[in-house]
């Protein structure tokens, strides 16, 4: 009887260290990362903003509602960028780099813009339209998208649930 005891505690232990074990895996594979070149080639990491949300947003200058929401995401990226909040805009497109500069340049764009390169960037593709918009949390998880435009007012309110639901 004793050693049937050990046999259930053993397995028991088991079981335990696997549901620990996953639950840690699971957590960690939420974490979202990736590096991609800026125009000028210089590569940046999402993970470089932790302890901010980050708004992630796959655009390209070809989009008519891409293009409508381009000011949105720069008056939210202002108002934030120095306290909880940034914008990573993604072009998903092929463009010439010389054509990406100027169109930056020509809309005044005021945060982050990156490449995607050619190998998916995941979690966040396929992509199911342009734009779409992903949410990654201050500690670095993926927690909600959006296809289609947004607007500032909806990113502020999207935050101001988040930060009601964290309390």
């Amino acid at each position: 009887m004793p050693m049937r005891i050990a046999t259930i505690l053993s397995a028991s232990m088991l079981l335990l260290i696997l549901a620990v074990a996953t639950a840690t895996a699971r957590a960690e594979s939420h974490l979202v990362d990736f590096s991609l070149p800026d125009a000028d080639g210089r590569i940046h990491r999402l993970s470089d903003h932790r302890g901010k949300w980050v708004v992630i947003n796959f655009w390209a200058t070809w989009c008519g509602p891409c293009m409508i929401e381009i000011p949105e995401l720069m008056d939210f990226h202002e108002r934030h960028k120095d306290d909880d909040a940034i914008v990573i805009g993604v072009n998903f497109e092929e463009i010439d780099t010389p054509d990406l500069v100027k169109f930056i340049a020509e809309m005044d764009i005021n945060y982050l813009v990156v490449r995607a390169g050619d190998k998916p960037i995941l979690p966040f593709e396929p992509l199911k339209g342009l734009p779409s918009t992903f949410f990654v949390d201050p500690l670095g998880e993926l927690v909600a998208s959006h296809v289609g435009p947004v607007t500032g007012e909806a990113i502020d309110d999207f935050l101001a649930r988040e930060a009601l639901r964290s309390e």
